[in-house]
Formats: structure tokens, C-alpha cells, sequence
């Protein structure tokens, strides 16, 4: 095999910013020389660049309560449990006060969150499936079926007090506006002497 030294080699510079070497608006990268054909000072080669990378969110906790239907629930130990500047109880007394409401508190609604929880959010999902039952097939359908016939039923009342009610009382009407009413003043003394009488 036949070894070719150094001072044969002749050092080529490539001009990356040619026009050449570019195809489609990128430039092509030429692969580096063997090693028995590579000069004592090679040229180092930049790294390739890295991909910037979306920065990293901190995940907030879900929020078991987006509308904020029970803020008033959110009771503090202040809310509850305060000393005046004086008297004062000692101060492990009163840490341990603090402790036992919080823990209390806690552990008191996760034990019974873990015996009603299910229960209840079952009886409220079957509570709300009845109520949407009834909403879609029943009261909806009532609505617009009164909406519907509304409009004939109106007409025939309309109709109907026309052609019976109203004529009855405008005879009536007439008949009792010929009757007049005339009071002696032998009545109208009576009448004054029992408004006059105590009770």
C-alpha cells in the first residue's frame, strides 16, 4: 500500500458563501478528509446548531373550583380563632390550638369525603339526569305545543265571549240601569239613627 507524505497534499479553502455551493437556499456541507489525507491543522468544524426549545412552564394545579361556587368556604384559623393582645394564653397552647383545628379540619372532611363523596355525586348525577329527562321530553314539548295551539285557542275564547257572554251582559246591563232607587224621609231617619246609635 502506498503512502502518500504531507508535502504532496495541497490545502484547498472552500468559500461557504458561494453561490455554488448553494441549492435551494441551503448550503451543502462537504464530509471531512480521511485521516492519512487530512493536514496537521485541520480546520474544526462549528457544531451544528440547536433547535431552541420552548421554555419550560411551571404546571399549576387543576382547579377543583373554576367558578368559584364555594369562596366562601375557604375558612382560615384567623377566621375563626383569635386572642386579644392581652390576656394571652401560653404559646404552646395556643400552637397547638392552631394544629388541632387545621389537622382536624383536614382529616376530619377527607374521611368523610372518602364515605359521602360517591355516594353524593352519584345521587346528583342521577338528580340532574331526571331534571334534564323531564326538561327535554316534557316541559319543552308542553311549551311549544301551548305555543303552537295558543294562537286557535284564543280565537275560539275571543269567539265564544262575543257570541255568548257579551251580548248576556250588555242585556243585563240595560235591564238594571232602568232601576232606580228612592228613599223616603221616614228611611232616611232610620238610617241616621243607627249610625248615630252606639254599639
Amino acid at each position: 500500500m502506498m503512502m502518500v507524505s504531507d508535502d504532496c497534499l495541497v490545502e484547498c479553502k472552500i468559500d461557504d458563501d458561494s453561490d455554488e455551493d448553494d441549492v435551494g437556499g441551503e448550503q451543502m456541507s462537504t464530509p471531512p478528509p480521511p485521516p492519512e489525507f487530512a493536514s496537521e491543522s485541520p480546520t474544526p468544524t462549528p457544531p451544528p446548531p440547536t433547535p431552541p426549545t420552548a421554555p419550560v412552564t411551571p404546571t399549576r394545579p387543576v382547579s377543583r373550583d373554576p367558578n368559584g361556587i364555594n369562596k366562601h368556604l375557604e375558612v382560615e384559623v384567623s377566621d375563626v380563632l383569635a386572642e386579644p393582645a392581652t390576656p394571652q394564653s401560653i404559646e404552646q397552647v395556643w400552637f397547638y390550638s392552631v394544629t388541632g383545628f387545621e389537622k382536624t379540619r383536614t382529616w376530619t372532611y377527607c374521611c368523610l369525603t372518602l364515605l359521602l363523596a360517591v355516594p353524593f355525586a352519584f345521587l346528583c348525577g342521577v338528580f340532574l339526569a331526571i331534571l334534564a329527562c323531564l326538561h327535554v321530553w316534557f316541559l319543552v314539548p308542553c311549551i311549544q305545543l301551548s305555543n303552537t295551539f295558543l294562537p286557535c285557542l284564543r280565537s275560539l275564547c275571543i269567539c265564544s265571549v262575543n257570541v255568548f257572554i257579551s251580548p248576556f251582559c250588555e242585556s243585563l246591563a240595560l235591564c238594571c240601569s232602568q232601576i232606580a232607587v228612592s228613599l223616603s224621609n221616614k228611611d232616611r231617619n232610620q238610617m241616621g239613627d243607627r249610625e248615630a246609635a252606639p254599639v
